[in-house]
């Protein structure tokens, strides 16, 4: 029996911005209901591809196929449509638009999230719905450009960073969110400095180095590859 196609098929992704070319030939797959984990120091591509992947870029060439369709060349706009969905490291809200009026913005109407079910998810978003984007704390902000993404209605969730500068009891909420959402049949492809975060959620692991994909395996096989994690993930070889 022939294997099923990936959701996501990434062959020889190339990137730049203007004359620096950062990736260097990233291939990656996704399959349906898969998370991914990216890692990688800073500076080596991680957030560049997730650019790519979402026709950020000023500049691309190789192939993204997702769900059989090429991807690239498409605009932003295209790609978000076809099913993707970008929770930038930024986070990305309308600072002046109320929690409401930031989720109201992005909701279509066929997608399997409404904004009544990020308010149960977020009860803290309920309890200030009607406060300014840009009044909310780090948490918040995390919290609400997450919903904002899902109630988009994606099929694949790219995820960059979502734990940066946040407390470790808001880190341990979404660790419980990103398992959920991924227990929903949600692919996922996360971008994550945290070794930690990323072995407790994820079903296989990449590394990124010098803009390219350097090591692929899963939690256990990473614990065990002592020589990769100090190659690749510390600053002792950088």
């Amino acid at each position: 029996m022939t294997a099923a196609a990936p959701l996501l098929d990434v062959a020889g992704l190339n990137g730049w911005y203007g004359k620096s070319h950062i990736l260097q030939g990233i291939d990656l797959a996704i399959r349906d209901g898969e998370l991914v984990a990216l890692l990688g120091r800073n500076g080596v591509g991680k957030t560049t591809t997730m650019r790519g992947l979402t026709g950020l870029l000023p500049r691309a060439e190789g192939r993204v196929r997702f769900d059989g369709t090429d991807l690239l060349g498409l605009p932003p706009h295209v790609i978000a449509r076809r099913g993707l969905a970008l929770v930038p490291e930024h986070r990305g809200i309308f600072g002046t638009l109320t929690v409401e009026e930031n989720l109201s913005l992005a909701a279509r109407r066929e997608s399997r999230w409404r904004i009544a079910d990020i308010f149960t998810m977020f009860p803290a978003l309920a309890e200030r719905r009607r406060t300014p984007g840009g009044k909310l704390s780090g948490g918040e902000q995390q919290m609400l450009s997450i919903g904002r993404a899902l109630v988009t209605g994606p099929r694949l969730l790219l995820l960059d960073e979502p734990t940066e500068g946040l407390a470790p009891v808001i880190v341990d909420r979404l660790v419980e969110l990103i398992r959920d959402l991924k227990a929903t049949g949600l692919s996922i492809l996360l971008v994550e400095q945290s070794l930690d975060v990323c072995l407790a959620v994820a079903d296989r692991l990449a590394i990124i180095d010098s803009g390219r994909i350097v090591w692929e395996g899963d939690g256990p096989a990473l614990k065990a590859a002592d020589d990769i994690r100090g190659r690749h993930l510390t600053l002792e070889h950088a």
